[in-house]
């Protein structure tokens, strides 16, 4: 059976882009007969409110958005995460890194020209390990793609099937090229999970056949596509799609103030009006 999800963060109210994506997965899933499920992706413990949660769910009842299922909340969920995350550890595919972004940033900076674009880092010595631990340092979970590429035999033939359009028009079989995000963060020291782990964990476990989001999102595909094949999770289709912009040309965007459901809804327009203006009448 078809199933796709709408997975929000409840870091701030819904624009016309969240609007958008959630009318192309429900659109696909009765298209196909299938499901779409409601996830909040809430493990950005700093910035998720309760208020902004129960905004989600009003305004996807206002614009017509009905799901299956009860409400996935990630949060709730954090146990089986850090299983997943201690099972790496034990495989030696993941390791604790110290250093601050800025330091990382610096030292990409520092590098040849194109001689390091992105982070790829190592496990401490073990006695430099455990004095920083004492010192309760900060530090992140990141995924060694040095020692994912030993346990796989290398990632070629690793790919996935996109069903939409990468930012860059990638359509059909896409080689999955992990190496492009560098190590990644799994999870930090204050927070039992990062975005790739949680989202592919789930995908998993709710048994998620095909992936509806933004283009925004393609490039994440690459290393989630790494996950699943080290945990041996099946890979979804992918269906990304374009990105709404604004009259300015910038997409939609919440760190952009862009106007929200509720205001829409504040100045009168009605949720017929806004999916025709979106395409979906």
């Amino acid at each position: 059976m078809f199933v796709t999800r709408f997975a929000p963060s409840p870091t701030g109210y819904l624009h016309r882009g969240h609007a958008f994506s959630a009318l192309n997965a429900q659109t696909a899933a009765q298209a196909a007969g299938g499901r779409l499920l409601l996830r909040i992706e809430d493990i950005d413990l700093t910035r998720c409110r309760p208020r902004f949660e129960a905004a989600i769910l009003e305004d996807l009842a206002w614009l017509g958005v009905a799901w299956d299922g009860p409400v996935r909340r990630q949060s709730e969920h954090l146990a089986d995460y850090a299983a997943a995350l201690r099972d790496l550890e034990a495989r030696g595919l993941i390791y604790r890194c110290f250093r601050t972004r800025k330091e990382i940033a610096d030292e990409i900076g520092r590098a040849p020209h194109g001689a390091m674009e992105v982070f790829r880092g190592a496990a401490l010595p073990q006695a430099e390990e455990a004095r920083r631990l004492d010192a309760r340092e900060p530090f992140a979970w990141r995924l060694s793609l040095a020692a994912a590429a030993a346990e796989l035999g290398g990632f070629e033939g690793l790919d996935f099937v996109e069903e939409g359009q990468g930012p860059h028009g990638e359509r059909g079989l896409i080689p999955a090229r992990p190496e492009l995000g560098g190590d990644v963060v799994l999870a930090r020291k204050d927070v039992g999970v990062a975005y790739h782990l949680a989202v592919s964990f789930d995908d998993a476990l709710q048994g998620v056949t095909h992936v509806v989001r933004g283009q925004d999102l393609f490039e994440a595909t690459h290393v989630q596509r790494l996950l699943q094949a080290l945990f041996g999770w099946p890979t979804p289709i992918y269906r990304h799609h374009r990105l709404l912009t604004g009259p300015d040309g910038r997409r939609y965007a919440k760190r952009d103030r862009a106007e929200t459901l509720r205001e829409l809804r504040g100045r009168g327009v009605t949720a017929e009006t806004l999916r025709r203006e979106l395409g979906f009448d």
